[in-house]
């Protein structure tokens, strides 16, 4: 996959889809690679430009062993679309990536298409808990918040039945780089995106999962009641990772929404 220079560092991406067809970038969350929307972007990917890529510090994508904040990662992103030649985009981006796609559309509204989180927040308490996560990775690395993070993420007996999708998903976090697993918390941590969420202009889909106790739907909610345009999905039997442990109704939400504000 291409590799280019964003904010002194490399960024893993790629781009699929036809061309000339309007471009949806989807960001990915902690701990994962751009392999997350693996059962999602193919089907995007049929009739839109998908952009995927790595957010700094995961997967192919360098690590700065430096404090950020999420304003820096939405930052990566639109200089990755400037780079690229791409003005506007339909943003997708879940945890982590939602995160830093409602700072990009608050930042530079014209930016956003449309906008579509998933499985995030605008705020996500406590900063001492952010840091003593960054702490344990760096001391004794990813092993030791594996389990719990994997509670989290899906919904019991997942794994079990879904090993072919679950395994990916768990190799790519045992190989994640601390550093960049580390600031990454850092930055969410420091997180405030509730004063700014009236600056977002685009529609806006807000997904959350009904088992997500990461950021529960009362968090999605908060989100909705700040954005001018948002409407909310509650997905069913579905935790944190909702994209990869129910792709075809997440594919199948996104691109119904997708449809209705094609440009």
């Amino acid at each position: 996959m291409p590799l280019v220079h964003v904010n002194g560092l490399s960024l893993n991406y790629e781009l699929t889809g036809p061309g000339g067809a309007p471009v949806v970038a989807f960001s990915n969350s902690l701990g994962t690679t751009m392999a997350m929307w693996d059962g999602v972007a193919p089907r995007v990917a049929e009739r839109y430009r998908v952009l995927r890529y790595d957010t700094r510090g995961h997967g192919g994508s360098a690590t700065r062993d430096e404090s950020c904040e999420i304003l820096d990662l939405a930052g990566d992103l639109r200089n990755l679309l400037d780079i690229l030649g791409i003005e506007r985009a339909h943003l997708v981006g879940l945890s982590l990536g939602g995160m830093t796609m409602q700072a990009l559309a608050a930042a530079e509204p014209e930016r956003a298409s449309s906008l579509t989180l998933m499985a995030t927040a605008a705020h996500l308490p406590s900063e001492s808990m952010w840091n003593e996560r960054a702490a344990t990775v760096r001391a004794t690395g990813m092993a030791a918040i594996m389990e719990p993070t994997f509670q989290r993420w899906f919904t019991p007996g997942f794994a079990e039945r879904s090993p072919a999708v679950f395994v990916p998903i768990r190799d790519a976090f045992a190989a994640c780089n601390p550093a960049g697993y580390a600031v990454a918390c850092g930055a969410i941590g420091r997180m405030d995106l509730r004063p700014v969420l009236n600056r977002i202009t685009a529609p806006t889909l807000v997904v959350a999962g009904r088992d997500d106790s990461s950021t529960p739907p009362a968090m999605a909610e908060v989100i909705c009641e700040g954005i001018p345009q948002a409407e909310l999905i509650l997905l069913p039997r579905a935790a944190h990772m909702l994209a990869v442990e129910r792709p075809y109704p997440t594919a199948s939400h996104l691109l119904a929404f997708l449809d209705r504000h094609m440009s």
